[in-house]
């Protein structure tokens, strides 16, 4: 099965929207909508539901709404606005002219309400928050009535309208929708429309002392705009009832419909603006776009490509029921668009010297090594070489064993695109340390071969001393160490389960010459030792940061092989 059949089969939103157009439902028009609430930063759940509303609205020649649902100004920001659509354009996504806000219909909403309320489907309650909970039953029996449900349309529009002149303070009135006090669904159990908030909106000011309630300016603002197909994670299903309500109630003609799927939950990862932000705000990482973050920022930032994301999202597929997609299905399509478009490049995490003893000491040779070895399209780059290297000390051995194929006394090696080396002497200071692995080299094996056609078994990487560049590597692991981090027992707390091991700082590394001017964001391969991008908030010129992505080995392939 291609990927394009794998995604289509695994959606059943595809299928519904497929068959509502073929029907000529709504016209045989689409109109798909993300709504984010401007209150934080996007994570990878949210791409989902991007790559979902975006996707549909594109495959069925539809358009597809971007509506910040900002109708909680205490929480809101332009800074969250901002950075909402930074991450959806940086997903591959584009809203073009269809760019709107929730508070752009307040007029619109306040006057449906007040249609409501002439209807006595509203009504205006002077109960406090308190009182209202403490009138909810906690079995299967109705609720109790407040005692100003009763109030007149004439009394309920009056004190509506002094509502929205801000002549009360906040938290002692509220507009209630009049349903049903003994509704199984408890959001159809008299819910709150309105409240009265004395705080400036980021876009409408001081102008508005009341704002509407998510569940009421959240259908109503899919009707104003005509979406056709409204796609929501599962835990909206219970809101569906009330959606439909209001628009039955206001008889808006060729209402939107609701359609839920299952939550985008991964393992290793806790996936709520609650909890993320309990991590930022007590330092358990550095921000919103700490690079072991869900947050689609800290994940930009680790080195995370757009059409990974893209392509995760399209591999899960879309189900009825909530589940969790283990993280090394994730991993498994960052490494495949990863390994696809990476440049190869050389570099060394964790240097120890190595000498060329019989080489002079002014010698120098350029080798001339692909970015792609397997596409020679993607160009290639000068790589200096000269008598004093930089090696990974994990690829030298005091002692030699059988499967020992790297550099060990006596032991001859290929030096990646240069030449035979084999180690004949091993320098130690005073702690014993080794700090400089001397070698002889064969220069007939320029360009790795021999006129005598031996073979070597053992390749390594190297850079060249004299023109390595020095950068400071962040070695990134999964933030948690236990697949479910919110699981715990009794008395147990989640933050327990933080992986102590999740950021290594490495200070003294170098690079091949050719990383000297990487641009941020930038993705690379380092050969043998894995994928890497160049951080955007830290690394400068001359003083370069890369963040590892991830390692070059794949559990979700080795997985899937086993069947």
């Amino acid at each position: 099965m291609s990927t394009s059949e794998e995604s289509r089969s695994r959606n059943f939103i595809d299928e519904i929207i497929a068959a509502d157009v073929a029907a000529g439902k709504h016209s045989g028009r689409v109109c798909t909508r993300f709504p984010p609430e401007p209150n934080g930063y996007l994570h990878i759940g949210h791409a989902m539901g991007i790559n979902l509303a975006f996707g549909m609205a594109a495959k069925h020649g539809g358009q597809c709404n971007l509506r910040f649902d900002d109708t909680n100004p205490a929480t809101e920001d332009t800074e969250y606005v901002d950075a909402i659509k930074g991450d959806i354009q940086w997903l591959g996504f584009d809203w073009g002219e269809n760019l709107f806000y929730a508070s752009d219909y307040f007029e619109q909403l306040y006057g449906w309400a007040v249609k409501l309320i002439e209807k006595g489907l509203a009504y205006v309650d002077d109960a406090t928050l308190a009182d209202m909970r403490a009138r909810r039953s906690g079995s299967g029996d109705p609720d109790q009535p407040s005692p100003f449900r009763e109030r007149t349309v004439a009394e309920n529009l009056d004190l509506f309208a002094r509502m929205r002149a801000g002549e009360f303070p906040d938290g002692t009135r509220v507009l209630r929708a009049k349903i049903d006090l003994a509704s199984p669904n408890p959001l159809l159990r008299d819910p709150v429309m309105y409240r009265i908030v004395h705080a400036p909106h980021h876009r409408t000011g001081t102008a508005w002392p009341i704002y509407p309630m998510y569940d009421w300016a959240h259908g109503e603002s899919d009707a104003i705009e005509g979406v056709t197909h409204s796609t929501c994670s599962l835990e909206f299903d219970v809101h569906r009832p009330l959606y439909d309500w209001f628009v039955a109630a206001l008889e808006i003609p060729d209402p939107p419909h609701q359609y839920e799927y299952g939550r985008l939950n991964i393992s290793y990862t806790v996936l709520s603006k609650r909890w993320l932000l309990h991590l930022v705000k007590n330092g358990h990482v550095s921000g919103w776009d700490d690079p072991r973050m869900p947050t689609l920022c800290g994940m930009r930032r680790r080195g995370f490509s757009p059409a990974s994301l893209r392509n995760f999202c399209d591999r899960v597929g879309v189900s009825k029921r909530d589940g969790v997609v283990d993280v090394s299905l994730l991993e498994h399509a960052l490494r495949d668009d990863l390994n696809a478009h990476s440049p190869r490049v050389m570099g060394v995490l964790d240097p120890v010297k190595l000498v060329i003893t019989n080489m002079a000491e002014d010698a120098e040779e350029i080798f001339d090594a692909p970015f792609m070895p397997d596409d020679p399209s993607a160009g290639s780059r000068p790589v200096p070489f000269c008598r004093e290297l930089w090696i990974e000390r994990d690829d030298f051995r005091e002692e030699s064993f059988r499967k020992w194929r790297r550099l060990a006394p006596g032991q001859e090696v290929r030096l990646r695109y240069a030449c035979y080396v084999t180690l004949s002497e091993i320098v130690k200071d005073e702690q014993g340390t080794v700090v400089e692995l001397r070698c002889t080299w064969d220069p007939e094996s320029l360009g790795g071969g021999t006129p005598d056609g031996r073979k070597v078994k053992g390749t390594i990487h190297w850079v060249s001393a004299r023109h390595a560049v020095a950068a400071q590597v962040r070695l990134y692991d999964r933030l948690f160490s236990v697949p479910a981090p919110r699981d715990v027992e009794d008395g147990q707390d989640w933050l327990d389960n933080l992986n102590p091991d999740s950021l290594s700082v490495l200070d003294s590394c170098w690079l091949e010459p050719s990383m000297a001017n990487a641009a941020p964001e930038s993705r690379w391969q380092l050969e043998r030792l894995g994928y890497f991008c160049v951080d955007s908030v830290d690394s400068q010129p001359g003083a370069l940061v890369l963040n590892r992505t991830i390692a070059l080995r794949d559990s979700w392939a080795k997985m899937s092989d086993k069947g």
